[in-house]
């Protein structure tokens, strides 16, 4: 099987139409019926939700948990919650898998937990939108918003906006072996 995958040289949001195109061929081919990506605000979610209208999938946004960066604050842009709505678009807010309360700790006590090695590893040698699209992946599977019956498209950035998609068997955090990156559809070169 040969596939082509589409590099970016550096990540950033000016790569996200690129992704939104490059996700949307891969839902044709591969009759993918579900796809998570990652949204702070929820700019990145509309943008991809109204792209995606005309296809048959489940699109399930993910984006941080409450106080992520302000005390008792919600990321989420009401415009784009308000849209995502009208779209019929799930919304997932949780903490990081990656992350969470092990960050908080190793912060407290000093050290790195195993699960930060983990989310370090991929971040490293992947990039960081790699890491969020594996982690939104498991995100969604925890939060029930994924059927568990196939691969999916999961979405990824480096700050703001997309910059990677992979092709992924999704996986329960109790089982994260039992992942699979099947496809890398596109990513930047540079870290």
């Amino acid at each position: 099987m040969e596939k082509s995958i589409t590099y970016f040289d550096k990540p950033g949001k000016e790569n996200t139409d690129t992704v939104i195109e490059v996700v949307r061929n891969r839902v044709r081919a591969l009759d993918i019926r579900e796809v998570v990506v990652a949204s702070t605000t929820g700019k990145t979610g509309v943008a991809i939700a109204e792209a995606l209208q005309e296809e048959d999938v489940n699109l399930v946004v993910v984006t941080h948990q409450y106080g992520a960066h302000d005390e008792g604050q919600w990321d989420m842009d009401s415009k784009y919650v308000s849209r995502l709505n009208e779209l019929g678009v799930e919304i997932v807010s949780q903490s990081h898998m990656f992350s969470g309360i092990e960050k908080s700790l190793s912060r407290e006590t000093g050290g790195i937990s195993r699960i930060e090695i983990v989310a370090d590893t991929l971040r490293k040698l992947f990039g960081k939108g790699f890491k969020v699209a594996v982690e939104i992946a498991i995100m969604a599977a925890d939060s029930g918003a994924l059927t568990m019956e196939g691969e999916v498209i999961a979405v990824g950035g480096t700050s703001y906006g997309a910059d990677v998609a992979c092709v992924i068997k999704p996986a329960h955090s109790n089982n994260f072996y039992d992942l699979q990156i099947r496809e890398i559809l596109c990513m930047p070169r540079e870290k």
